[in-house]
């Protein structure tokens, strides 16, 4: 049974084979709707970060695959801590983020709320988690906000297991 993470990680994995390579991590992120040269960089961004620390060798790939099975090993810090170390959702982790920083809706964020969230998540001498971190949020919040530039809890509780992204993918294809 795939944790939370693993479920996550597999909408990459286009051919299900517990790999997500470069050209998986590009076609995953045009299919929720970036553009050519942001999925590219992104890709690029994702698996570079990601395969060093998954990988089950010493000496990664320089294909720079992302296994699935040990995607728990690239969590990295200043994050909101609703993963736990195996890739286990932790809901009173998520909760506590809309309980602290969504003051104009309680159960939406806005713009500025997941920049405080961040801000408040970033730990002292970690630019990388933090940027990590930056980078995984304001994805969603362009991606999922509504018409109002609301960030709904439902909808971001969703990006945790990747259902959100087989329903952009589907909305993307209608």
């Amino acid at each position: 049974m795939l944790t939370p993470l693993q479920m996550h990680a597999s909408f990459f994995d286009r051919d299900k084979n517990g790999l997500v390579y470069l050209k998986e991590t590009y076609e995953g992120l045009r299919a929720i709707g970036l553009g050519v040269v942001r999925a590219t960089s992104l890709a690029l961004v994702i698996n570079g970060g990601l395969s060093p620390s998954t990988s089950p060798n010493k000496i990664p790939s320089p294909l720079l695959p992302i296994y699935v099975e040990n995607i728990s090993r690239g969590k990295h810090g200043s994050d909101s801590g609703a993963y736990d170390s195996e890739g286990r959702f932790v809901p009173e982790k998520f909760e506590e983020i809309f309980k602290k920083y969504a003051k104009v809706n309680p159960n939406a964020l806005t713009s500025e709320e997941v920049d405080e969230m961040l801000k408040g998540n970033e730990q002292p001498n970690d630019p990388i988690g933090h940027s990590g971190s930056m980078l995984e949020w304001r994805l969603l919040y362009d991606l999922a906000k509504d018409k109002y530039g609301f960030l709904h809890n439902d909808t971001a509780r969703s990006v945790f297991d990747g259902s959100l992204f087989y329903r952009l993918e589907r909305e993307r294809a209608s």
